[in-house]
């Protein structure tokens, strides 16, 4: 299991090309190199921790889906989970945020999920190993991932002898001993917690990911990038004291209604609307709209397909609205114009479900950028502002830096330079949390700088 390379890259109306998007949260320190104090995590809302606003036998299909099938579409014949206190250690060249993140994390774990989990002693073994390698190193055994999870080794170096061999594979299991998560050391403050959040997830509870979920972070389109009140319900089931480790799918579903009733019996009242796995033709199409090869006609040519797939299938959840997102994320280059219908058309659809409002950000963010970059700056500023309580609350310090930079231009545009010179410095620590390496920041804000130039020449 592995979180992407994110395919939600801001692709702001220039080369459009792929690049990984920004993702998050640190308590004050200065990053080696920046000489700007980091942003604490304390001026970051606090997680959003709804509970889900769907019927228990809706939830139940889900939570069964996420336990019993895999992202490959494999199945697995049993729910395996650890059984008793869980430890957790960090190993290798652990970045300067890394050990601050994972004990908030710890903390959410033990007070929103029940679960008896707690740094390992200095020494001992522990059972979930979260090792830090740089990139490179992770990309030559798996090139598409960000960071990834796998069962029964401590290390790297297991995991690279143990590789394409059933030791490392999760349908084998019976039973969780000791699971490692792999993290790059080179990258941003944000992509470290992100991928903490995601695979401790996944190294604690469910392995799969469904795109119909728009309120968790087991879903591969990757807008969720902090954990949800869906996914820490997710874990309280996983771990409730009537399931065990190697029950089967029928096992576990006949105890799921009293489990859902006891744990979520806000949910026995609420219409449920059960979704089905989407195909594996849809998701091929989606990773190769959002992937690194094919070009921008072939990003097109599959964001099509995506989209006739979606209508074809007749959902209206969040699968058509992503594919309405990727048919605009396409040709916001080449066809500004459709690429703001199609926005709109995810933008409504998105508003509508759970958990979709930083779906709508991401929305907004784009049509901003469009504004920007045709000279409409009152509305660029107008989407922005939109935009930015949805991504305060989703612990965005990327996309909040990328839509302050996008009004900066915005105001400048206007002849309000001093607004936008103060608001630029507000961004920096953000910038420099949510993208990283101090280039990366410049290249963010150059983009940036390119649209607002472009929209004042008219």
């Amino acid at each position: 299991m592995h979180r992407s390379l994110s395919v939600l890259a801001l692709c702001l109306l220039s080369a459009c090309a792929v690049s990984p998007a920004a993702e998050v949260t640190k308590s004050t320190a200065t990053e080696a190199g920046f000489g700007v104090s980091l942003p604490p995590a304390e001026t970051l809302a606090a997680p959003v921790t709804r509970s889900p606003g769907r019927g228990n036998a809706e939830l139940a299909r889900d939570f069964l889906d996420l336990e019993f099938r895999m992202e490959s579409g494999r199945s697995l014949p049993v729910l395996t989970r650890f059984e008793g206190p869980i430890t957790v250690a960090l190993r290798g060249d652990v970045p300067a945020s890394a050990q601050a993140e994972l004990q908030r994390l710890i903390t959410r774990f033990r007070s929103e999920a029940g679960l008896d989990l707690q740094p390992a002693a200095p020494g001992s073994a522990a059972s979930i190993t979260i090792e830090f390698q740089p990139r490179s190193a992770m990309q030559r055994v798996v090139p598409t991932a960000a960071c990834f999870v796998v069962p029964n080794v401590s290390s790297f170096a297991e995991y690279r002898a143990a590789r394409n061999t059933a030791t490392v594979d999760w349908a084998q299991l019976t039973r969780r001993e000791h699971v490692a998560i792999f993290v790059p050391s080179d990258t941003s403050p944000q992509e470290v917690r992100d991928c903490l959040h995601e695979e401790m997830a996944q190294a604690l509870g469910p392995l799969n990911d469904l795109y119909h979920l728009t309120d968790s972070v087991y879903n591969d389109d990757n807008f969720h990038t902090v954990l949800t009140g869906f996914d820490m319900l997710m874990l309280r089931l996983h771990y409730a004291p009537e399931l065990r480790s190697a029950m089967n799918e029928a096992e576990v579903a006949a105890r799921l209604p009293a489990i859902l009733a006891r744990l979520n019996p806000a949910g026995q009242s609420l219409p449920s609307d059960p979704k089905s796995i989407a195909p594996r033709t849809w998701v091929a199409a989606v990773e190769n709209a959002f992937g690194v090869r094919g070009g921008p006609d072939g990003r097109l040519s599959a964001a099509e397909r995506m989209l006739s797939m979606a209508m074809a299938q007749g959902w209206t959840d969040g699968r058509l609205a992503f594919s309405w997102y990727a048919v605009g994320r396409a040709q916001v280059v080449s066809d500004p114009e459709r690429a703001v219908r199609a926005f709109t058309e995810a933008r409504r659809i998105w508003r509508a479900l759970p958990g979709g409002e930083v779906h709508v950000a991401h929305v907004d963010m784009q049509l901003a950028a469009v504004a920007l970059s045709s000279g409409q700056n009152e509305a660029a500023i107008s989407f922005a502002d939109r935009a930015i309580p949805a991504v305060r609350a989703a612990q965005n310090a990327g996309l909040l830096a990328t839509l302050m930079l996008i009004k900066a231009e915005a105001l400048e545009n206007l002849g309000r330079v001093a607004e936008a010179k103060a608001l630029r410095l507000d961004s920096q620590p953000w910038a420099r949390y949510g993208f990283g390496a101090e280039r990366q920041v410049r290249a963010r804000t150059a983009e940036i700088a390119q649209l607002g130039a472009r929209g004042a020449r008219g």
